[in-house]
């Protein structure tokens, strides 16, 4: 089979990061545009892309790309994509939309036209008037954006931030392909401390253990092209046995986290359980005065509660100068807070040597950093 061009979709403000994933990962053809980076693969890269990627939340193949002006051009178009290589003739194939400065501004009408086309398409391979779409599921989408019509095909599923191991989520969950992010902008090694003192419910304490043992974040779960005729079953066999093999869980971890909440620790404990890093990640019921995380040059790495979305604004202010104190015993240390408040660096009572601005859903949001001396190197 040919190359395909296969999108990794990317939160706003999270495409370098995903590009850079990409590249660690041995993908050098690489676009990047709003939203989403654009790579060359084929079946076997749609595996890896799936297990590994940590901060993107979805991958698909672009099936096409046309001007498409009238209904008439979009079904055209997307009839002569060549559907029946990649659907049978028992998939599902629901199809999703979305149009943005383009005439064709009606996303089900859009919608219905493609379904109609990848219809006729099927027929005349098949043979047969009916699908009855109860086998495998084959997410279709058209992109509508100035005028140009994308077909692109699914290939994950639930998003990548489902990696399994949370079950139940605290009041103001932070999505685990963002925590993920933070610990990979704040250039965390594992040979330094990590400490959350806001964890909630322990994603960035679990995404920070997974990155330091080099697990990939979607080992735990099932992927929608599981099973597509295209994708043998020994493509994703040889992805997770190179995954598995690629794990470094001999390396000591000194990742902690704590909350003022304890319910807020015990839906943390659980999933820290489920992920398997019980033994790793020391987590405590504690406000953040009493924060003294233990060692040298570690990362703070925190979403500090926000007012406007956990209730009391003054608590949220209290906590984040509280925060601004502590740091202050922790002179080797440096700090990397994510929060939609702006007022931020007054409240905690210093500037941030650099900010970042990041969109938690649709939510703007900065990453304020403070960085710490880099640890000694080691003269060995």
């Amino acid at each position: 089979m040919e190359k395909l061009q296969l999108i990794a979709t990317a939160p706003m403000g999270l495409e370098a990061v995903v590009a850079r994933e990409l590249k660690d990962l041995g993908y050098n053809d690489l676009k990047v545009e709003n939203g989403r980076v654009i790579f060359t693969g084929g079946p076997a890269d749609i595996c890896r892309a799936n297990l590994w990627l940590r901060t993107s939340d979805r991958v698909l193949i672009k099936m096409a790309e046309f001007p498409a002006t009238t209904f008439e051009e979009l079904f055209e178009g997307t009839k002569a994509i060549n559907w029946p290589d990649w659907i049978p003739e028992d998939g599902e194939f629901p199809v999703e939309g979305r149009s943005h400065k383009s005439q064709l501004t009606s996303v089900p009408a859009c919608q219905k036209i493609v379904k109609k086309a990848v219809v006729e398409k099927m027929k005349t391979v098949h043979g047969t008037e009916w699908f009855p779409e109860d086998g495998g599921r084959f997410v279709i989408e058209v992109w509508m954006l100035n005028d140009m019509a994308m077909i692109t095909l699914d290939t994950t599923g639930p998003g990548l931030h489902k990696r399994g191991y949370r079950k139940l989520v605290t009041e103001a969950p932070l999505k685990e392909t963002m925590a993920a992010a933070l610990v990979l902008l704040s250039r965390w090694q594992p040979e330094r401390p990590l400490y959350d003192p806001f964890c909630g419910s322990g994603t960035i304490p679990i995404e920070a253990a997974m990155i330091g043992w080099n697990i990939a974040p979607g080992l735990r779960r099932a992927f929608n092209s599981e099973g597509w005729p295209l994708i043998p079953d020994e493509l994703w066999e040889q992805a997770r046995e190179e995954a598995y093999d690629s794990v470094k869980d001999d390396i000591p971890l000194m990742i902690s986290g704590s909350d003022i909440d304890p319910s807020a620790i015990d839906v943390a404990m659980a999933a820290v359980k489920k992920a398997g890093f019980e033994r790793d990640i020391k987590l405590s019921v504690m406000p953040v005065s009493r924060l003294k995380p233990e060692g040298d040059y570690g990362c703070i790495i925190t979403n500090p509660p926000y007012g406007l979305r956990l209730g009391d604004e003054a608590e949220a202010d209290k906590a984040v100068k509280q925060l601004g104190l502590s740091s202050l015993y922790l002179p080797t240390w440096s700090m990397f807070a994510f929060t939609q408040s702006k007022a931020f660096e007054q409240t905690i009572g210093r500037n941030a040597d650099k900010k970042r601005k990041l969109f938690n859903g649709r939510i703007e949001c900065v990453l304020y950093q403070y960085f710490g001396p880099l640890p000694p190197r080691n003269k060995e």
